[in-house]
């Protein structure tokens, strides 16, 4: 979950009220949030994106590390944290936000070209707002926070904001050519082509925070920028701003653009700084809307022709059952009546009221918080409002017996004898390419006995193993440097196609063992050490038989296979071992005879 660095006596003001330590402790507790730590820190001085800041001497102040849920972006500036446990406390009342009608509106125009690498984009203006450094502060720390968390560190939404006194509207958001697009970017004093200032913040003495995202839109050959109306570049949305347009502590007027890949998180985002730091603003909690107007055609064709006006304030409506909710807390009517539930989520920003005659609540959720979303949502801001601390534990109606599973008691118990025989134990991953599970095996693909990963990320990872073998090998032929003999073995699941499942597969644990030597295959050891394995299952050498076998992935005439077998009477094969083919050793890049061995673990439960 995200840490967010808080002043102590800048929260408590803001609050209007003072806690001790422990009281405070108390507070983040009750509300859902931990108080991670307390530190005394130099006051920050006015944070500007490229410079050091100013110098002089460092006064202190208290600062809290406070750790909030990675959902709750309303609460991850002193602002909202303050507000929130505000209206938590009954200090105040939940803020209410409203569109201004400005004449005429800001207008920002799409253009077509957008739509190859970041199509869609939303705004807003602060007017007449007085930050100062702490708040100037703050709402840095809240671009960045929200880049790394919802924005996904820039990839679905970018944030730009801008000292609107300085530029010409309307704006137009498109995308150009590198080469093109020429301006001075933020914290410096020189202009640069998009090439330019891509190779200035590659160069790896530079350090630069920003390298990181640019391979964001780097193999594009188009790249988005927003021009006002004397073409004058605001961003070059993910990398960087414009220095003619940045903000201050002094600036009385924000023009904020957020570019995205994803419209949902960019409103979400665009709503969250506005609802922030609209309190700064000459009419508190108030914003200007600015119009947004896409291009008609193919380019856009969700949006194509519309003018959207952003940003988007009204709330929404969530229904939940008065009874689901006290089930799901745990308490009954008599502690949790239904009229008092509304109370309690108005503690938590939420406006509530009791329909359908007391048995549902319908809950407005307002702009900050796009993370109640089901009906559990509202459940569990009920119980925060109430107080965990309050809710009665009782014990569970049922009494159950816990117990080791059987597959994995037996599992444990035959790690312990391969050990026993001086078998070393390897942990491999369940998937692994086609290649090593087919064709290194000398193993036709029929494309009906692997289960395939849809969209692998690796070519590593394409199905899931359907043999321990592959794993073992590969293991080996990494690990060259160790004495000879190696002995690995591994008791893990492989994971067979399985109609008569309800997810179309299945799992079934196995035992795998691998012996390699420079003077002898170990076909020998190999066998001893397979009936020792099914001596330790209870498999007298009565009840099996092994037979000669024809494995691909082992040497023709040095493969047997094991079957169960009543008398004369032959069963289940439930084994396989031999000495490795070697074509399948040349595939691992191993060099020394191997013999290998597979038991199935889930035929002896």
């Amino acid at each position: 979950m995200p840490t967010i660095s808080v002043a102590r006596d800048a929260l408590f003001h803001a609050i209007g009220k003072t806690y001790t330590e422990d009281e405070f402790e108390d507070l983040c507790f009750e509300f859902g949030i931990e108080l991670d730590d307390i530190r005394e820190e130099p006051v920050k001085a006015t944070k500007t994106r490229g410079d050091g800041g100013t110098t002089g001497e460092e006064v202190m102040e208290v600062v809290y590390k406070i750790e909030v849920p990675a959902n709750r972006y309303d609460i991850l500036c002193l602002e909202g944290m303050a507000r929130a446990l505000a209206v938590f406390i009954g200090a105040s009342p939940p803020p209410q936000y409203a569109l201004t009608a400005p004449t005429p509106p800001l207008r920002m125009t799409v253009e077509p070209q957008t739509s190859a690498i970041r199509p869609f984009v939303v705004c807003a203006v602060l007017r007449d707002c007085t930050l100062g450094e702490r708040a100037y502060n703050s709402f840095l720390d809240l671009q960045e926070d929200l880049h790394r968390n919802i924005a996904r560190r820039r990839t679905l939404v970018a944030i730009g904001t801008h000292d609107l006194d300085t530029l010409s509207p309307p704006f137009r958001y498109t995308a150009r050519p590198p080469k093109e697009i020429r301006f001075v970017p933020l914290a410096q004093e020189s202009e640069f082509d998009a090439d330019e200032l891509f190779a200035y913040y590659s160069e790896p003495a530079r350090n630069s925070p920003l390298k990181k995202f640019l391979p964001i839109i780097a193999s594009s050959p188009v790249y988005p920028v927003i021009y006002d109306s004397a073409d004058r570049v605001l961003s070059l949305p993910p990398i960087i701003n414009g220095q003619h347009s940045r903000i201050s502590p002094d600036t009385k007027n924000v023009f904020i653009e957020c570019t995205c890949t994803d419209l949902t998180k960019g409103n979400q985002v665009l709503n969250t700084i506005v609802a922030m730091f609209s309190q700064y603003s000459s009419t508190p909690f108030s914003i200007e809307p600015v119009e947004i107007a896409y291009p008609s055609g193919s380019s856009h064709p969700k949006l194509a022709g519309q003018i959207v006006t952003t940003p988007d304030l009204s709330k929404r409506s969530l229904t939940a059952d008065v009874g689901y909710i006290q089930r799901t807390v745990g308490l009954g009517p008599e502690l949790l009546p239904p009229e008092d539930i509304p109370p309690l989520l108005s503690r938590m920003m939420l406006e509530a009221k009791l329909v359908d005659g007391g048995k549902s609540v319908e809950v407005t959720v307002p702009i900050t918080r796009p993370d109640v979303m089901q009906a559990c949502d509202i459940v569990e801001d009920v119980a925060v409002a109430y107080s965990f601390n309050r809710i009665p534990r009782h014990v569970a109606p049922v009494l159950c017996m816990g117990a080791q599973h059987p597959l994995q008691k037996l599992t444990e118990l035959m790690r312990g004898e391969m050990a026993q025989m001086g078998f070393t134990e390897a942990l491999t991953f369940a998937l692994c390419s086609t290649d090593d599970c087919f064709s290194k095996l000398r193993i036709p693909d029929d494309g009906t006995t692997a289960v395939v990963i849809a969209n692998p990320k690796t070519e590593d990872f394409q199905v899931c193993r359907t043999s321990l073998l592959p794993g073992l090998l590969k293991t080996l032929s990494k690990n060259k440097s160790n004495p000879l003999p190696w002995k690995l073995f591994e008791a893990s699941d492989v994971v067979a196609i399985d109609d008569e499942c309800d997810v179309g597969a299945s799992n079934h644990r196995r035992l795998a063992m691998v012996y390699s030597d420079s003077s002898t295959s170990g076909f020998e050891v190999l066998h001893g050490a397979v009936e020792r394995a099914l001596a330790m299952l209870g498999l007298p050498n009565s009840s099996y038989a092994i037979k000669h076998g024809a494995d691909p992935s082992f040497l023709e005439g040095r493969c047997a296979e094991v079957f169960v077998a009543d008398g004369a009477k032959i069963g289940a094969k439930i084994g396989v071992f031999g000495t490795v083919h070697p074509e399948v050793l040349a595939n691992f890049e191993l060099e020394f005879p191997t013999s290998a061995a597979d038991i199935d673990l889930q035929y002896f439960l």
